[in-house]
């Protein structure tokens, strides 16, 4: 970068010089939010009258194209850095003042009631609060919807059920995609229940919590100002020595997306295998074809949307473990581990909301039902003689199983050598019924 175009002081060159470890700066919605909590104070520190009114103005005007991403180039410092994220909020604090002026002072009027301890942290929370919300509920409610209307698609499916991955009564496709819809709800809606807590910011507390060197009224004032300009849930910290020692709220939403990459996981695992074939595998749905399979098998699909987010779904829990420990590791007053849980956590929130738009624009909505393999499943596995059971009993029933699986025969027709009457038959094996024994 040439020198006439930067920003930064002697601190962030500093941190430059210290800290190079992954490449990476911090993630740009902390440093977004970072320039706006500091246009925010320099009004409310105006109004307050602590800070002259023409340098507040031009501080919030800076503080407000940080916030709008026009500098993100000017915040260079690694992400692995002082635990507190204090070279960070130095980082801002020299560019907000550079850019409001020569007379704006970076400690004095930029970080004015403020502390890297209580400024640094609160824009994680407002970073990861506003990406979950802006982002990652909107992708989640997106993909339940495609799979609910896959379920309503696919409701007249009947097909073989699956436990331990044998054969078991059957079920319907619909079924098990509004199983998945579901699943993918309660997800989304786990996540959105630690919102209110991951709103509840330290700002005010400064260093330690007892809010020294601030304003009685100034967090309150800032995170009215934050919330009326967002529309986000933003509050006070329900003690603010809570809020300054831990990142507990931050760990909760973590294990909020760990539920959700779990869940993706399994619905793409199981979207894999039905779609597995087409002549060797289960082939029960056909899945949409994007790209070569194979460099050197000709017309092979993979099914690599549902390998994307596999891989997404792994990524998420490993941060999530890196989160646990970090957020385990505060010591009395503060938690030193905060950049790390920022890269991870909205890592994690980025990579969610990427692979749940993917299942459900390039997967999902696309997929087909195999309806022959589907009724071929259905006919072919023995489970459906639990049906039997209440007119036969189990052990006979049982009987019927073994022999029509040692001689490949038709359950049916084994059931009806050995006594079973037709209209018990017809009765206990009608596959729509077994899927909808309720109905």
């Amino acid at each position: 970068m040439a020198l006439d175009t930067q920003l930064w002081g002697a601190e962030t060159a500093k941190a430059i010089e210290n800290f190079p470890v992954s490449g990476h700066p911090i993630p740009a919605p902390v440093v977004h939010w970072l320039g706006r909590i500091k246009a925010a104070a320099a009004r409310v520190n105006a109004e307050l009258g602590g800070l002259d009114a023409d340098i507040a103005e031009r501080i919030a005007a800076a503080g407000d194209a940080v916030g709008a991403g026009e500098h993100d180039d000017q915040f260079p410092v690694d992400v692995f850095q002082t635990g507190s994220g204090t070279s960070s909020n130095m980082n801002a604090n020299e560019v907000i003042a550079n850019l409001a002026g020569d007379d704006a002072h970076a400690n004095d009027h930029v970080n004015m009631g403020q502390s890297s301890n209580d400024v640094f942290p609160s824009a994680v929370h407002l970073a990861a609060l506003g990406e979950v919300s802006s982002d990652l509920l909107p992708a989640l409610d997106g993909l339940s919807e495609a799979l609910a209307r896959k379920a309503e698609e696919f409701a007249g499916h009947v097909k073989a059920g699956r436990t331990h991955l044998m054969d078991a009564v059957p079920v319907t496709l619909g079924q098990e995609f509004g199983g998945y819809a579901t699943q993918i709800r309660l997800g989304a809606d786990r996540v959105r229940d630690t919102l209110a807590r991951v709103g509840q910011i330290p700002l005010g507390g400064t260093a330690t919590g007892t809010g020294l060197n601030t304003h009685s009224e100034f967090a309150e004032r800032v995170r009215r100002r934050l919330a009326d300009a967002t529309g986000l849930e933003i509050s006070a910290p329900a003690d603010p020595f809570e809020a300054q020692g831990n990142r507990d709220s931050l760990v909760e939403l973590s294990g909020g997306l760990r539920v959700v990459a779990v869940s993706l996981i399994k619905i793409a695992n199981d979207i894999a295998l039905m779609g597995s074939g087409p002549r060797a595998g289960l082939a029960e749905i056909r899945l949409p074809e994007l790209q070569k399979g194979s460099s050197i098998m000709p017309g092979k699909v993979n099914p690599v949307i549902c390998e994307v987010v596999i891989q997404v779904g792994d990524q998420v829990i490993g941060n999530d473990a890196a989160i646990a420990i970090a957020g385990s590791q505060g010591q009395f007053e503060l938690n030193v581990r905060v950049p790390l849980i920022a890269r991870n956590l909205l890592d994690s929130v980025k990579l969610l909301a990427a692979a749940s738009r993917l299942l459900n624009e390039r997967c999902v909505s696309g997929i087909e039902a195999n309806e022959e393999m589907l009724e071929r499943h259905a006919e072919n596995t023995l489970a459906t003689a639990t049906a039997l059971n209440p007119h036969v009993g189990y052990d006979r029933a049982t009987e019927i199983v073994k022999q029509a699986a040692a001689s490949g025969r038709p359950l049916r027709e084994v059931a009806r050598e050995l006594g079973v009457s037709e209209s018990v038959l017809d009765e206990a094996l009608d596959h729509q019924r077994l899927a909808r024994p309720h109905d």
